[in-house]
């Protein structure tokens, strides 16, 4: 299995009010068997991170600079079919945030994952068939549902199909979007476990697009914390989670409640993400943060290791040693 090393990536959308810099000079590495969640608020990247990773973008998306290398590939170079044939389901696949909407109401559950297996590997229809049902199995589901169509499953079920589907054609990776939105918590303990009996079994590299800071916390080795189209703050999701560096992340943690302390208010991070298309100069984080001064509205922090090995911020205001101010929310 190859390391996923991506750098500098930077991907647009075009609208007629100019690009959306929706995933801007993102860079980070995942290690073969290991898991990254990729957090933050909506609208700052996430699931047009994973998108563009798999070649998913809509027709006003457009790669515009960087690099994505799988091994000593880099998928950059690769034509759309090249990409579709060789990349996309055999080494990296998608699950999609949503099942109902990833899976056709109008063809069994089974036959899905059969047809992906038959798309991609030479293979008769009978013997994706038998992987299908073993699959299905895999993930929890007794394979004689097979014939069922998506309408006879529960929520939870439909989401263990579509992460069948997503593990049809053996891939090394896998990229999942909010894999549990939707889903009340036991389901969702349910899924997570699923995925990480998985990804042990199957010796799987994971990216976790979330929003839940406890998801990514149950599930991940490390954690991106992502604003505005960019990483803000890296490492491993103890160091992150137990000692946040950026006041983003610090202001995602607050926000998060705590059923083991004192009843107080949650606690928000007031303000909205910028817009893209004309994002603010310096740190983009800047117009939101209790911290921020002349120097953070003029300089562009680059995200650096401080403090702890591996552990990676983008703030004016840690300093090399891993020092930062704790920052409080009104």
């Amino acid at each position: 299995m190859g390391r996923l090393v991506v750098s500098d990536l930077q991907m647009h959308y075009k609208t007629r009010k100019g690009n959306v810099r929706a995933v801007d000079k993102v860079s980070f590495t995942l290690e073969p068997g290991r898991a990254l969640g990729v957090v933050g608020e909506s609208g700052c990247g996430k699931s047009s991170l994973g998108l563009t990773l798999l070649r998913l973008l809509p027709k006003n998306g457009e790669v515009v600079g960087g690099s994505i290398r799988l091994g000593d590939q880099e998928l950059l170079q690769l034509t759309d079919e090249e990409f579709r044939k060789n990349v996309r389901w055999t080494k990296m696949s998608m699950v999609f945030q949503g099942a109902m909407n990833a899976l056709n109401p109008v063809l069994t559950v089974g036959s899905q994952i059969a047809e992906a297996i038959v798309a991609h590997e030479q293979t008769s229809k009978k013997e994706a068939a038998a992987r299908a049902r073993q699959l299905l199995e895999m993930v929890g589901i007794n394979p004689d549902r097979y014939h069922h169509y998506p309408h006879q499953f529960s929520g939870g079920m439909k989401q263990r199909a579509v992460i069948a589907m997503a593990l049809a054609c053996n891939p090394q990776i896998v990229i999942a979007d909010e894999p549990t939105t939707a889903l009340d918590v036991m389901v969702q303990a349910q899924v997570l476990k699923a995925m990480a009996d998985l990804r042990e079994r199957l010796g799987l590299s994971m990216i976790l697009v979330s929003h839940d800071l406890s998801v990514v916390a149950q599930t991940c080795d490390d954690v991106a914390v992502m604003y505005a189209g960019r990483i803000v703050e890296y490492g491993p999701v103890e160091e992150v989670f137990t000692n946040p560096l950026h006041p983003y992340t610090q202001g995602l943690t607050q926000a998060f409640p705590d059923i083991d302390a004192e009843r107080a208010p949650i606690v928000s991070i007031p303000g909205t993400p910028p817009n893209l298309i004309n994002p603010p100069a310096g740190c983009r984080f800047h117009p939101r943060c209790p911290l921020a001064d002349e120097a953070c509205r003029r300089i562009d922090p680059e995200l650096a290791e401080k403090g702890r090995a591996g552990h990676k911020v983008a703030c004016l205001k840690v300093s090399d040693d891993g020092q930062a101010a704790e920052v409080k929310f009104a």
